[in-house]
């Protein structure tokens, strides 16, 4: 069983599509679209305990940091790439999401919201966020870069991305009433602008 977050991406992808997997971690989604979806999938992890874990679990693997871009991949090699939860911890997301989309025709990209009420209630109170989608401490957290859902739209639309389709959820329920001040995770589905 996914995780509800690994379920809504697995949901968008279609059966039998060639699937990159970018900071794949253990390898879970590419796993359970293989065996549900039957895609032709690979990931990019930097981990070197994941990637023993992916190779263990029969999943294509490759160890690479995603900060050195995507130059591996050929253009339009795959259907769709995905990349949960990584995005607010790299340095260069612009360069990454414009490679995403030379090498994929579509991505799917997730990311905590750091508009969410429960954020935004800690900052009031004198503190940086920790949340279960924002889980470190400010001292130790590998994001760099956090955003909302406005932010990472405005950056779509300076990139000529278009923004396919939108999801926000909080815990496993989808939010639609002011999802950027009641979800604490958003989803996107976008491609190259027409």
């Amino acid at each position: 069983m996914l995780r509800s977050d690994l379920q809504l991406i697995a949901d968008w992808i279609p059966a039998r599509s060639r699937v990159l997997d970018l900071g794949c971690g253990d390898g879970q989604l590419l796993a359970y679209l293989s065996q549900h979806k039957k895609v032709v999938g690979y990931g990019v992890e930097i981990d070197v305990n994941n990637v023993i874990r992916c190779v263990s679990s029969g999943i294509n693997v490759v160890q690479g940091d995603l900060e050195a871009g995507l130059s591996d991949f050929q253009s339009d090699a795959f259907d769709v790439v995905v990349l949960s939860q990584t995005i607010q911890a790299m340095r260069h997301i612009e360069q990454i999401m414009v490679e995403m989309l030379r090498v994929g025709r579509e991505a799917i990209v997730s990311f905590p919201n750091f508009g969410y009420w429960k954020n935004r209630l800690q900052i009031l109170q004198g503190h940086m966020p920790v949340s279960e989608t924002i889980p470190y401490d400010w001292h130790n957290t590998p994001n760099i870069h956090l955003c909302m859902l406005r932010d990472f739209e405005a950056l779509c639309a300076k990139n000529q991305i278009e923004v396919k389709e939108r999801v926000v959820m909080d815990g496993g329920s989808r939010i639609d009433f002011l999802p950027n001040l009641l979800g604490s995770l958003a989803f996107y589905r976008i491609g190259r602008a027409v």
